[in-house]
């Protein structure tokens, strides 16, 4: 082998991984989020429908959890913070328990920590399954107002994060 057929070789795959590493931080680095957001349809514990298309246009998060959940439940003031600051800029906060918990303890959980974000009771699967069969709590999705998801974490959220987006969209 001659060297300048090594040359060639080496500067062609470097080329290569160059491209690979820019297509792989554009994706992680956009705004918009890649995939588009799942469409939803449900009941709120208050009896109010809700759906993904009511939201067009405005930033939605949805936080899957449960009562037993000792992080769902830390999270609360966590929440309840983010709602109170950006809700009347056009931002909703779902909250949805998860299927295999009682809807009276949901709904007790509700009442004790003063939840004034909407709730929602799973009790089909339905919309935990449209989020790819969501099983774990915590587990949170933020959709940015094009509807696409630009955060999504299983475990304690990173509200810091959170927060700049919601930022960003509202200001």
């Amino acid at each position: 082998m001659s060297k300048g057929r090594i040359d060639r070789k080496a500067i062609f795959g470097g080329i290569f991984i160059l491209a690979l590493v820019a297509i792989a931080a554009s994706i992680w680095l956009t705004d918009d989020g890649m995939r588009p957001a799942p469409a939803f349809e449900a009941t709120t514990l208050d009896g109010e429908r809700v759906a993904l298309e009511d939201y067009e246009g405005r930033p939605v998060m949805i936080s899957f959890w449960a009562t037993n959940c000792p992080s769902c439940v830390r999270e609360i003031p966590k929440l309840v913070h983010l709602h109170e600051t950006y809700s009347e800029k056009g931002f909703e906060l779902l909250a949805v328990a998860m299927s295999y918990d009682p809807i009276n303890r949901v709904e007790s959980m509700r009442e004790d920590r003063e939840m004034p974000y909407k709730v929602i009771h799973d009790s089909d699967e339905g919309f935990s399954q449209a989020y790819g069969g969501v099983r774990l709590t915590p587990t949170t999705f933020l959709i940015s107002p094009s509807g696409r998801i630009v955060y999504q974490k299983l475990g304690d959220p990173d509200f810091e994060q959170i927060e700049r987006h919601l930022e960003r969209w509202l200001s």
